[in-house]
C-alpha cells in the first residue's frame, strides 16, 4: 500500500461518519463561514442542506470551498447534486440516512423540492492520526506522511 492509499484509509476512519466542519464559501470575494455536518465517502464530503440556503447560493456562484476543524483542513470544489430522491443520489442517500440517523428526518423534509445534497470533491487536504500527519494532493493522487503532534491547547 502506498502513502496515498494509506492516507485514504485514514481519511475514511476519521470522517466516514457525522463530522462537523467549518465550511467557507464566498460571494463577491467576501468569505462566509458556518459549521455543517459532513460525511466522507469515496473521495468527497457530502452535506445535507437546502438549495435556497446562503451556502448553496454562494456555491452556485463560486464552487471553490474550504473546510476546517481543529487542524484538519481541506479545499475542493462543491456542487449541488440535487434532491435526495433523484435516482442518481440513491446510493449516497442510503449512506447519509444511516450516518445522520439521529436527525436526518427530524430536520429534513424530502417532500420539499429545495432539499438537496452538496458534494465536495477534494483537491487538497491535511489531517492527522496517531502521531502521523498527512498532506494530500487528491487531484494528482499523491500524499506525504510525516510525524505530527497536535500540541495546541484548545479553549472554548
Amino acid at each position: 500500500m502506498n502513502t496515498y492509499e494509506k492516507s485514504l484509509n485514514v481519511l475514511k476512519e476519521l470522517f466516514a461518519k457525522d463530522y462537523q466542519f467549518a465550511l467557507a464559501t464566498s460571494s463577491d470575494n467576501i468569505p462566509s463561514v458556518r459549521f455543517v455536518d459532513t460525511f466522507y465517502d469515496d473521495g468527497a464530503f457530502y452535506i445535507v442542506t437546502y438549495a435556497k440556503s446562503q451556502k448553496v447560493q454562494e456555491i452556485e456562484k463560486n464552487s471553490e470551498v474550504s473546510m476546517c476543524n481543529k487542524l484538519y483542513r481541506f479545499s475542493g470544489t462543491a456542487y449541488n447534486i440535487g434532491h435526495p430522491l433523484y435516482e442518481k443520489n440513491h446510493e449516497i442517500r442510503e449512506k447519509l440516512i444511516k450516518v445522520f440517523d439521529p436527525w436526518y428526518f427530524a430536520h429534513n423534509d424530502e417532500n420539499d423540492e429545495s432539499m438537496c445534497y452538496v458534494k465536495i470533491e477534494l483537491r487538497q487536504g491535511f489531517f492527522y492520526k496517531d502521531g502521523t500527519g498527512y498532506k494530500v494532493d487528491f487531484k494528482n493522487k499523491k500524499a506525504e506522511e510525516f510525524p505530527f503532534a497536535f500540541d495546541i491547547v484548545m479553549v472554548d
